[in-house]
């Protein structure tokens, strides 16, 4: 229920902001797509110098010996542009909240290991801050990197293997370390 009050208030509040936007942008990120989750942003022009980035990614999959890396994702980013909105460099201020359930996934590096042979249940919130640059490509298509990096707070319900098991973990963690990355393509209105 918490996640679907924040979904409604964030297209809610796009909506009311389309009304009297001069500039939008509708986004993919190649990134999130190369790890099966489905994804789009939403960037709307607030000045000549600021925007408000809606990103929502979503994976339902279950994949092979039931690995999966199911979950839903929301990271809203006011944007400050170096120049003017949609050219050049930017700097940002995001907030993430996320809902996951993910286990008998095989990341050799990192912290991510530990989805090999357990599975976690839970939910996460925090917030960063990002750069990010975006190209010229034509009047309509651009492109665009960023990466980011900030805080989370992790709830989690912790399972023996992917898909059985009795819990044997209720915890929360923090986490400090990246926490965006894209390379998206991106479609202008005007």
């Amino acid at each position: 229920m918490f996640f679907k009050r924040i979904i409604i208030f964030f297209l809610l509040s796009a909506s009311v902001s389309l009304c009297s936007a001069q500039e939008l942008a509708i986004k993919s990120n190649f990134l999130y797509t190369a790890t099966t989750t489905l994804n789009a942003t939403i960037e709307i022009a607030l000045s000549d110098k600021t925007s408000l980035d809606i990103n929502a990614g979503f994976n339902p999959f279950t994949f092979k010996h039931n690995a999966r890396l199911k979950h839903v994702i929301i990271q809203p980013e006011m944007r400050f542009w170096r120049c003017e909105t949609f050219a050049g460099s930017f700097f940002g201020v995001h907030a993430h909240v996320a809902q996951f359930n993910a286990g008998g996934v095989n990341f050799p590096l990192g912290r991510l290991r530990v989805l090999k042979d357990s599975r976690y249940e839970g939910y996460l919130y925090g917030a960063g801050v990002s750069y990010g640059h975006h190209w010229y490509l034509s009047d309509r298509l651009n492109l665009e990197a960023g990466i980011g990096a900030g805080y989370a707070r992790i709830h989690y319900d912790k399972y023996p293997c992917n898909n059985c098991g009795t819990r044997i973990d209720k915890s929360r963690a923090n986490y400090l370390g990246l926490t965006k990355a894209s390379l998206s393509i991106i479609y202008l209105i005007k």
